[in-house]
């Protein structure tokens, strides 16, 4: 299969078939993900409110970032301009790379609250790295594959 067939063709989709090509079919599950990290660390107990405050950026302006996107191919804003191929890799690129940052200093804070702190605290850090890095890889894929599609616009 060729790259441009694998990341579902050189153009942006319309309507309804965001959520059946790849790698816009990934919205969904960064959309989740991403809502599931936000809940997590807005829940829990970090023991160095910045990194609390770079996480909860992340998670949040990813969160609504990629629901503008979702909102925006669904109505068609792109009109099959290639300027918005270099906007989702843009995007994507730089959600991956944030996502990274955040998902490190989130497990950094859970290694650090293994002792001293309610066990519930800890499973709530835990269960917030490892979605936090579930949709730092679900950013990184879309990212590869709008990058593929990127090139071959």
């Amino acid at each position: 299969m060729a790259p441009a067939a694998a990341s579902g063709g050189s153009t942006l989709p319309s309507g309804f078939s965001v959520f059946t090509t790849f790698p816009d079919l990934l919205f969904i599950f960064e959309f989740v993900f991403g809502g599931l990290v936000w809940i997590l660390v807005a829940s829990s107990l970090v023991p160095w409110p910045l990194i609390q405050g770079w996480v909860m950026f992340v998670s949040v302006f990813c969160f609504v970032a990629t629901t503008t996107l979702i909102v925006l191919y669904i109505i068609g804003a792109h009109g099959g301009e290639t300027s918005w191929v270099t906007l989702d890799a843009a995007y994507h690129c730089t959600a991956a790379l944030f996502y990274l940052s955040a998902s490190v200093l989130e497990a950094l804070a859970a290694i650090t609250i293994q002792e001293g702190f309610i066990y519930r605290h800890y499973h709530e850090n835990i269960a917030a790295v490892v979605f936090s890095y579930v949709a730092t890889l679900l950013y990184v894929v879309h990212a590869v594959f709008s990058l593929i599609r990127w090139k071959s616009s």
